[in-house]
C-alpha cells in the first residue's frame, strides 16, 4: 500500500509517539493523581504465551485506587496527551490487580 510504514518504521514511531506520551504523563500529570510508574522496560520473547501474545513494551502504574485512575483519564491535561498513546498502541492490556498482602499471602489484602 503506497505510503504505508513498513513494520520496523511503524515500530519507531510507535515507540516515539509513547516516549512522547509518557515523558508527558510522568510530570504532574501522574502526580496529581496519586500514580507511580513501578516499572518500565523492553519485552523479550515470551517463555510462555500463545501465538501472538508476545509483548514489546511493559508499563506498571500504580495508582492509589480506580478512582484516582479514573480521575486521571477524564483530566483535561490528560485528554490533550492520551492520542499519543492511542496512536502508539496496535494492542494494549490495562489490568487492575490487588496486592495479596503480606509475603503474597492470599486474601490477605
Amino acid at each position: 500500500m503506497a505510503g504505508s510504514a513498513s513494520p520496523g518504521e511503524a515500530a519507531r514511531g510507535g515507540r516515539e509517539s509513547y516516549a512522547t506520551y509518557a515523558e508527558a504523563l510522568s510530570g504532574a500529570i501522574l502526580r496529581r493523581h496519586g500514580g507511580e510508574v513501578l516499572y518500565a522496560g523492553d519485552g523479550g520473547s515470551a517463555l510462555v504465551a500463545g501465538t501472538g501474545q508476545e509483548w514489546d513494551a511493559v508499563l506498571l502504574v500504580r495508582y492509589p485506587s480506580r478512582t484516582a485512575f479514573a480521575g486521571m483519564v477524564a483530566d483535561p491535561e490528560y485528554q490533550q496527551v492520551t492520542a499519543l498513546r492511542t496512536a502508539a498502541l496496535t494492542e494494549a492490556v490495562l489490568q487492575p490487580t490487588r496486592p495479596w498482602g503480606p509475603a503474597g499471602a492470599r486474601g490477605a489484602a
